[in-house]
This record gives structure tokens, C-alpha cells and sequence, in this order.
């Protein structure tokens, strides 16, 4: 049996091969890079307008009884106890060292009933995890395969969304959602959340509806500049907003402290898995920066960067964005994170010069 026979499919596959789809493996499924526009295009229809993605390759783990939040507690390194029905929050999820097993977000239902979203890589290796430490009162379901989600992503996306269901259906806060909203005729999760650094929505319905979901979505959105959307752009989006990706910027070798992620961990809580491994770390040696590339070449992940002639850490992502331009970011010594340093990055063989600039690179007019 071939590589690609054992990958997986999402329920939209069909829809992809359709609509011209480039198929690539990601994740253990099959999925769309890009479509017949290319990224660029659909970057900027993201950016400007509107943007559909496919995303049930992710996946969705449901923590029901009355012990869910207490296992919660102990699995997250954020704090859910303040999280109200109908709110989402994110953090990392660590190991007994500290590092990160993945990141994940949780949106809460009531206080017995929580799901938790999470990377499709980690599916299995998480759930894993979440059974392993389970406590009390509580059942803890994988119910991946059971669900298709979409991202709809850009400026026009509520407008959009306004055309299929009343405007009391649409979630108003930024990581809010509304758990039975009726798209296009397919009962719906309805979240204001994402990945590209736009206004937008994803969408939680059952497997066999995705196909109608996904027709209603694109036929509305036609008259809104509406592109069908790939990984490709969705790593250019994320990439411009900054926004950390498993396995780049974080692993179960990184400390959520090290990434960026201090705000998400929340050490004045009772104990949680990685505590103890941050408390005995002390302050982070390694820090995420933000890097705009000055001369020729494009710092891909693992490419090692200098200050003079001196390593002192890698880059974790990098490309050419189209809004902002080449930039990377990187894992580097704790001491040469000041905004404004000028660095270097090994790209082939030649050392290419680089300055430290915020994250993230890129910020939506609000």
C-alpha cells in the first residue's frame, strides 16, 4: 500500500478534486495547498474580502461530567475557571517537563461540558495524554471523525454570514460561538475564532452535512469576492500575524515561556501538568523573535542564525509573505532579542543579514 492510500480524507475531498484543488499530504490527510488562483490570490482575497477554508483535519475531544473543568485545570496551563458558557479560550498543553504537547482551544458549554479543539497531528498522541491523567467524574471522548469544520476568513466574512442566518445567530465577541445556528439549512457550532489574523468564523457540523455547508458558504459568498483557500495561504496568513504553528514554534521541547506564550500560563493556579519543570526552569533562556529579512534569500525553519559569527538559535518558520514581505521567525538566545538588532541567517551556504522587528508582522485594520 503507497503513502498516499493511507492518508486520510476530510468529507470535503470530493469538493477539493472539483474545484481543482492541488492535493498535497498534511497532517496524515489529503488537503489542498492551493486552488487554480494560486496562493497569492487567495492570500489577498483574505486579507481584503473573504476566504473558505477546509479544516476538519483537525481535532475535537469532548470532556462531559462533573469533574470536566477540574481536568481541564490539570491538563491546561491556562486558567478556565473564570471561562463563561459560550466563551473560547486557548493555551498550551504541557508535559512533566515543561515543554508543549500542543496547543489547543477550549470552548465551553456549561460547567459539566466542554470541547476541546485540537492539531490534527496530535490527535491521537493528545488524546492519549487527556485519558492518561483523567480524574473523577468525567468521560473524555474523541469525536473527530464524527465532525467536519470550515473557516470562513476575511473583512467580509459577517456580512457574508448576515446573508444566511438572522444577526442574533452570529456570534459578536472575538472567541465567543453559538452552539445551534441553522447555515445553509446544516445545524452548526458558529465560532468567532481563527488562524489568519482576520475577522472571521469556523464552523462545527457533523460530517455527512459538510458538502451542503460547504456549497451554501461558497454560493453566498460570491458576491462578496469569496476565494476557495489552501495550506498555503493559510501558513502565509498565520505566518503575518504571527501566530505560533506545532511543531515550528513550539514542541515537547519548548517551554510555552520560550515561544511567547507567557500570558496563556497562568503559575498562580493550583498545579498543572509542567508547573513544577517551569518553576525549577526560572527564567527563559530562549525567546521567539520576529525577523524581516534585508538582503536576497527567503530563512526557512531550521536555517541557523547568527549574531556576528556567533550561533545562537535557528529559525522556526520563514517565508515570503505577501503583505509584508520575506520574514521568519526564530528561536534564539534570550539575550538578542532587543527589536532593532541586526542579525544574520545561513541561507545556503551564504549568511544574509536581518533585523529584529515586532510581532506580529502584520495587524488588521479594526
Amino acid at each position: 500500500m503507497s503513502e498516499t492510500e493511507t492518508l486520510l480524507k476530510t468529507p470535503l475531498y470530493a469538493m477539493h478534486v472539483r474545484y481543482c484543488g492541488k492535493i498535497v499530504p498534511f497532517a496524515g490527510y489529503l488537503l489542498p495547498v492551493q486552488y487554480e488562483t494560486g496562493v497569492m490570490k487567495e492570500h489577498q482575497a483574505v486579507r481584503e474580502n473573504v476566504g473558505l477554508f477546509d479544516v476538519s483535519h483537525m481535532g475535537e475531544v469532548l470532556f462531559v461530567g462533573p469533574d470536566a473543568l477540574a481536568n481541564i485545570q490539570h491538563l491546561l496551563c491556562n486558567d478556565f475557571t473564570s471561562l463563561q458558557d459560550g466563551r473560547v479560550r486557548y493555551s498550551p498543553m504541557l508535559n512533566p517537563r515543561g515543554g508543549v504537547i500542543d496547543d489547543v482551544l477550549v470552548y465551553r458549554f456549561s460547567l459539566a461540558k466542554y470541547l476541546v479543539v485540537v492539531n490534527a497531528a496530535n490527535r491521537h498522541k493528545d488524546v492519549a495524554h487527556m485519558l492518561s491523567a483523567r480524574t473523577g467524574d468525567v468521560k473524555i471522548a474523541d469525536i473527530s471523525d464524527s465532525l467536519c469544520q470550515l473557516a470562513l476568513q476575511g473583512p467580509k466574512a459577517e456580512a457574508l454570514l448576515g446573508t444566511l442566518v438572522p444577526e442574533s445567530m452570529i456570534p459578536q465577541k472575538y472567541y465567543s460561538f453559538i452552539p445551534d445556528v441553522s447555515v445553509g439549512g446544516v445545524n452548526c457550532l458558529v465560532s468567532r475564532t481563527g488562524y489568519t489574523g482576520e475577522d472571521g468564523f469556523e464552523f462545527y457540523a457533523a460530517a455527512g452535512d459538510a458538502e451542503k455547508l460547504f456549497a451554501a458558504l461558497l454560493a453566498a459568498g460570491q458576491p462578496f469576492g469569496l476565494a476557495l483557500c489552501g495550506l498555503g495561504c493559510r501558513d502565509t496568513l498565520r505566518m503575518e500575524a504571527a501566530m505560533p504553528l506545532y511543531g515550528h514554534e513550539m514542541d515537547d521541547t519548548v517551554s510555552p515561556l520560550e515561544t511567547g506564550l507567557g500570558r496563556y500560563v497562568k503559575m498562580e493556579k493550583a498545579d498543572f501538568i509542567g508547573k513544577q519543570a517551569l518553576l525549577a526552569a526560572g527564567e527563559p533562556k530562549r525567546a521567539r523573535i520576529g525577523l524581516k529579512m534585508l538582503g536576497r534569500g527567503i530563512a526557512r525553519e531550521h536555517f541557523p542564525v547568527y549574531a556576528g559569527d556567533q550561533p545562537i538559535g535557528h529559525n522556526t518558520s520563514g517565508t515570503f509573505c505577501p503583505t509584508v514581505g520575506p520574514v521568519a521567525m526564530a528561536l534564539v538566545d534570550a539575550k538578542y532579542q532587543t527589536v532593532g538588532n541586526r542579525l544574520s541567517v545561513e541561507i545556503r551556504g551564504s549568511r544574509v543579514e536581518a533585523e529584529i522587528v515586532p510581532l506580529p508582522f502584520y495587524t488588521r485594520q479594526k
